[in-house]
């Protein structure tokens, strides 16, 4: 049982195998052609695809012909060298039947290895870190730059990019045997555009022009709103008006207890009012004492009331209405005073020019 479960599952892996031969086996086959009839372009890069899916010393040996006769000696060098390595790891017998392949590598090898350009890239000392270099697509990090390698003859593109930089290119090309070194540009990252006079903050002291008028400057309008003067005057107006209701009450009732009073008190020899019952007496302290604090809560709400009279009439008005009104002349003053007494105050306003 266990035998027939391992011959289930080899067989897919044995099937995608012998699909990859068979694709190996037609791709070598016409990138030979092509190589045959000087078709380097594709028949190269087909053999290098046969080898892939089929490593076999044949199909190596003749991807190492095709790159030498299509003059990428350096591509051409690589693959005899790779050759050489997978002889090395071969036994006698196949050794035996690899022997005159064996040879041309070496024969070859050894013939193209002077012809193969050394290429030498390195970096300006200012390059930031982390600056990009690539040649023909392939990145080179930094082990790679400052030494020289080996590049197949011809035309090549060398990019550099700084981070956040633009890509600088090199084109150049290089012959066979040729030692070349650049030294590579890095271009800086683009500086941002410089600001524009609307983008620009003021100078300390300037006045933007709006605020000019024929060389005077004017102060910006007030921001909008009631003024803590104002809103002293509404709140001592409302305590005055409470006063002044408050005495007004208390006037009422005192005059009430006054009027029962003298209808049950008679007034004796000695200026002393004499009542016929207790209610009477009480009565008449009633009414001085409702008298009493009618003339206080009048006072007081006068004095309260005045003063939310006072505290609008000299409030400063804007400046706008100071700006369109008539000036007041220099000598004007404006002052006010406060009366208070038993039976009542007031307020006293005097304006002299």
């Amino acid at each position: 049982m266990s035998g027939l479960l391992c011959i289930a599952i080899a067989t897919p892996a044995n099937a995608q195998q012998a699909d990859a031969v068979a694709v190996a086996e037609s791709l070598f086959n016409r990138g030979l052609a092509d190589m045959l009839a000087g078709k380097f372009q594709t028949g190269c890069p087909a053999l290098t695809e046969s080898y892939r899916l089929d490593p076999r010393p044949g199909r190596l040996f003749t991807l190492a012909e095709c790159e030498a006769k299509w003059g990428r000696t350096a591509t051409a060098v690589s693959r005899y060298n790779d050759f050489l390595a997978l002889y090395s790891r071969m036994s006698e017998s196949e050794q035996l039947k690899q022997y005159d392949r064996y040879k041309i590598v070496l024969e070859q090898r050894d013939a193209l290895a002077p012809l193969v350009p050394q290429l030498t890239l390195s970096l300006p000392s200012d390059a930031p870190p982390g600056t990009l270099v690539q040649r023909d697509g392939i990145t080179l990090e930094g082990p790679s730059l400052g030494i020289a390698l080996p590049v197949n003859p011809g035309e090549h593109v060398v990019t550099t990019k700084a981070p956040g930089g633009p890509v600088h290119e090199v084109r150049f090309t290089i012959e066979k045997s040729e030692q070349k070194t650049i030294e590579l540009e890095v271009k800086p990252p683009d500086a941002p555009p410089p600001a524009t006079p609307a983008d620009q903050p003021p100078r300390q002291g300037a006045v933007p022009p709006a605020q000019h008028d024929e060389g005077a400057l004017r102060a910006p309008p007030p921001a909008p709103g009631t003024s803590g003067r104002r809103v002293m005057a509404y709140v001592t107006g409302g305590l005055g008006a409470g006063g002044l209701i408050a005495g007004a009450v208390t006037g009422l009732m005192a005059l009430n207890e006054s009027r029962v009073a003298d209808e049950d008190c008679d007034d004796s020899s000695s200026g002393r009012a004499v009542c016929k019952t207790v209610e009477g007496q009480a009565a008449g302290k009633r009414a001085k004492d409702l008298g009493l604090v009618s003339t206080i809560g009048f006072g007081a709400g006068a004095v309260l009331a005045g003063t939310a009279v006072v505290l609008l009439l000299t409030e400063p008005s804007p400046s706008g209405a100071q700006a369109s009104a008539a000036p007041r002349p220099q000598n004007s003053a404006v002052s006010w005073s406060l009366l208070a007494g038993p039976t009542g105050g007031g307020v006293v306003v005097r304006s002299q020019w």
